[in-house]
């Protein structure tokens, strides 16, 4: 059976974000034409972001997917590690804030900012 590569930026335990990857199964459709089951959307959001766009640490208000559409972005997380991700790739952001928790800028949350010479323009997809 062929898998979709989820890539999914989460809370830890500890209240850090991590990331992780976790295959989606592709069971439904034809060999030419592979799906997966239905994944639940509840709506879309397209963001320009222009060059030089950087944001501070912060947590995903609810889950969704991001698609880069155009140009190139970094996620960065509190360890100092960032991972980038480029025209057609995505990840699930689902670093929302620890229930009970207040927001600590040197615990929670990623920072993204965009790299390059163009935009950023990005597709959320909430779930």
């Amino acid at each position: 059976m062929n898998t979709f590569n989820q890539v999914i930026l989460y809370t830890d335990v500890s209240g850090l974000a991590r990331f992780r990857e976790s295959p989606i199964a592709l069971s439904e459709g034809s060999p030419a034409a592979r799906l997966s089951a239905l994944l639940p959307a509840t709506a879309c959001q397209l963001r320009e972001s222009p060059v030089g766009f950087r944001s501070e640490f912060h947590c995903t208000p609810a889950p969704q997917w991001l698609f880069v559409l155009q140009g190139f972005m970094e996620i960065g997380l509190q360890d100092g590690s960032w991972r980038a991700f480029g025209p057609g790739q995505h990840f699930y952001s689902a670093d929302t804030l620890p229930e009970g928790a207040t927001f600590d800028p040197t615990v929670h949350g990623h920072r993204s900012r965009q790299v390059g010479d163009e935009p950023l323009v990005t597709l959320f997809v909430r779930g």
